[in-house]
């Protein structure tokens, strides 16, 4: 390792409305290495990396590149000093080509020097075994492919630094090990990648160096090569020890078997729909879930996933087919609200954009759905005090890091935002859940936790549908595993007989 650090930070602390995000953190990255950050939900992995990344202006704490100290005041600062982000929701364009996105804001002049373009586009998509089609737009691209444009525009733009924030929460399998070949060609090349997961698997295979914060502190670092050594239950125990303060991993619960008894409570009878340019997105989707069981959807993103979960929560129209939940057709009763009046509550995948209101609080969330009711509101005048006595419950119950009902949802990590869309609809008891990846950013612990949650909904009698692209997710969650491509769903395969080999075989479209 390069004796230099090429990015040093020092005592950096950030507070919001008297939260500490992070609390005098230190935190070195050297050329040539992959610097991983953990920590729980709220640890402030991601304010540190917005300090460095110009989103977030630090409150006291330096900042050092190259040896020399330097003010980042904006994301073009940081771009300037060689530094490239790539976030979990990613900021490209959709009417636009592959290669516009690329040189969006950057070229000189007004015209854009395609042949240049192209010519130093062909060489970085060599060296980091990249591959992206440049004239389409990237509303036609897999989420990968988005993920490798955004990899790409930092590269083109000669960025020695890459922050990879939860990189594989939107990838399948085969798009993960993609990402990571390309992490590695980046080390090879001598970049520094900051690797933000919570996924302690990958992080032992991909990381040099492990920093662990908690409660925005820095509490430990870690060589990736000494957890390798150790082996992979050993290297989870020692890094669960420090993020939770030596407390045992949870026990998972969601491999207790529950009656297998078939007890239909909502059918899909050949239904199709269109996505949003009028393309077909499910073609004649038939199936039936069962009370108390959890279902599970695999498939690679962009199959029908979101518009069959959209369809349940009424915020899609069915083109052909029906509906039925509990014997009738619902098939016209459209509308989030009038759903949610029926028993069917989703969980989305978009937590940011559409679960919640980021400019609202705590409090206001967790009653979107529920703010026309007694005892929160009576004469279209609201009851603050009971919202806020529901809210804090939801709070205590779900574990959620806030200092208070009033925060508005917009200051809170990514987890602890998805923690509230996820007490939220756990609280409205629902006959059908339907959920779009729900643990998707969150913690090792509070994975478990949110898997044991929807177990036991699954026990109380609720149908459960999982959408995940998490192979091993699906597999230790489900009674039944359907597998959509391409709009149809090619199989249904029960847990004992459900594999990786024959679920992913049929996500490429491979029928056994």
């Amino acid at each position: 390792m390069n004796n230099q650090p090429l990015i040093r930070l020092k005592a950096i602390t950030k507070r919001f409305k008297g939260v500490i995000a992070n609390d005098a953190v230190d935190f070195d990255l050297y050329p040539g290495e992959v610097h991983t950050l953990l920590g729980e939900n709220g640890a402030g992995k991601s304010t540190l990396m917005h300090i460095l990344s110009g989103l977030v202006q630090p409150d006291s704490g330096s900042i050092e590149i190259r040896g020399e100290s330097v003010n980042i005041r904006s994301p073009y600062d940081s771009l300037r000093h060689g530094i490239g982000m790539v976030y979990q929701h990613f900021a490209l364009v959709p009417n636009l080509t592959v290669i516009e996105n690329i040189i969006l804001g950057f070229e000189e002049g007004l015209i854009l020097n395609r042949k240049r373009t192209e010519s130093v586009l062909k060489q970085i998509f060599k060296e980091f075994e990249l591959s992206l089609p440049l004239d389409e737009k990237i509303s036609n691209l897999s989420v990968g492919e988005r993920q490798r444009v955004e990899i790409a525009k930092a590269l083109f733009h000669r960025s020695d630094v890459l922050i990879l924030d939860e990189p594989t929460s939107v990838l399948t399998p085969i798009e993960s090990e993609e990402l990571f070949n390309t992490v590695f060609s980046m080390r090879r090349m001598g970049k520094a990648v900051v690797f933000i997961t919570h996924k302690l698997k990958e992080t032992i295979g991909i990381s040099d160096r492990i920093s662990i914060l908690k409660l925005g502190k820095k509490v430990a670092e870690m060589s990736g090569e000494d957890l390798r050594q150790v082996g992979e239950e050993e290297g989870y125990r020692r890094i669960f020890d420090v993020m939770f303060d030596n407390t045992q991993l949870p026990k998972d619960t969601t491999t207790i078997k529950r009656s297998s008894e078939e007890m239909p409570i909502l059918e899909l009878d050949q239904v199709v729909c269109l996505g949003n340019f009028g393309e077909m997105r499910l073609k004649k989707l038939s199936l039936k879930l069962n009370k108390g069981e959890i279902f599970g959807i695999a498939g690679v993103d962009g199959n029908g996933q979101k518009e069959l979960a959209e369809i349940l929560a009424g915020q899609r129209k069915v083109v052909s087919g029906r509906l039925i939940l509990d014997g009738n057709d619902i098939t016209h009763e459209e509308g989030a609200g009038t759903r949610t009046d029926l028993g069917i509550s989703y969980i989305t995948d978009d937590r940011m954009q559409e679960g919640c209101a980021l400019s609202m609080s705590v409090a206001e969330n967790s009653i979107l759905r529920l703010f026309k009711r007694p005892p929160f509101s009576r004469r279209k005048i609201m009851n603050k005090a009971n919202i806020n006595r529901h809210a804090e419950a939801l709070i205590r119950e779900f574990d959620i890091k806030v200092s208070g009902p009033d925060v508005d949802v917009g200051t809170l990590s990514g987890g602890n935002i998805q923690k509230i869309l996820l007490a939220r609809e756990l609280s409205l008891h629902p006959k059908v859940l339907v959920c779009n990846k729900p643990t998707q950013g969150l913690d090792a612990k509070t994975t478990r936790y949110v898997k044991d949650r929807l177990q036991q909904e699954s026990v109380r009698g609720t149908a459960v549908l999982f959408i995940s692209s998490d192979l091993d997710e699906l597999l230790s969650c489900s009674d039944r595993i359907g597998v959509l491509y391409d709009g149809e769903l090619l199989d249904i395969v029960n847990r004992c007989d459900a594999n990786r080999e024959n679920i992913g075989k049929l996500m490429l479209g491979i029928r056994q």
